[in-house]
């Protein structure tokens, strides 16, 4: 029985506008934006942030050394918020309607302190609450220092959650977490980025 449903954050709960990210840190001056930022899992001087190997500083020197010229943590954290899209208020009215119902809520996700910024803002939902008025608990990659889809970020959050695999849902927009979820045991879900998954994740609670 599914006690526990873990979701991820971009391409679930929020849309991913992966272009907007990639126009914004082109418009910062960095040339070759494209080939560094990915839809799912960041590498470089990206990844090293959200896996926590570097702070948000440290990242704001290195995105200066790579375009060539001084760049502000106002400007690093608007390029990162390029990939914020639209936050469907219907996802948000799932997370609450299914606490609601007895199950907790948590979120896992490959992040940063730029996105978080303004994820866990007052003015994120536009009614003055942050991302974490809607859920049990987070897990963060960059506070964790462990990214998707490595085994050992699920096992630590099933760990912290006392919980079993078989006991949780797993919901991600990324195939390759879906499957390292699926490999500890996890029930999953992959929805597509901006899908209205809200009808059928109540289809697979049935199951």
């Amino acid at each position: 029985m599914i006690k526990t449903i873990i979701f991820d954050l971009g391409g679930v709960i929020i849309t991913i506008d992966h272009d907007e990210a990639i126009r914004r840190f082109t418009e910062l001056g960095l040339k070759d934006a494209a080939e560094r930022l990915d839809p799912y899992t960041q590498g470089g001087i990206f990844g090293d942030l959200e896996e926590g190997k570097i702070d948000a500083e440290k990242f704001r020197r290195e995105l200066s050394l790579l375009v060539g010229r001084e760049v502000t943590y106002e400007e690093c954290r608007y390029g990162w918020l390029g990939y914020c899209g639209d936050i469907p208020q219907r996802n948000l009215d799932m997370l609450q309607r299914l606490r609601a119902e007895g199950y907790r809520v948590v979120l896992l996700s490959n992040t940063n302190p730029y996105m978080m910024s303004f994820i866990l803002s007052p003015e994120f939902d536009g009614k003055g609450n942050a991302l974490d008025h809607y859920l049990d608990a987070l897990y963060l990659s960059y506070k964790m220092k462990v990214m998707k889809p490595d085994e050992s970020f699920f096992r630590r959050v099933l760990m912290a959650e006392q919980v079993l695999p078989s006991e949780c849902l797993f919901v991600d927009d990324g195939p390759r977490n879906v499957a390292a979820a699926s490999q500890v045991g996890m029930h999953t879900f992959c929805p597509k980025n901006g899908e209205d998954w809200t009808g059928k994740i109540i289809e697979e609670l049935k199951n």
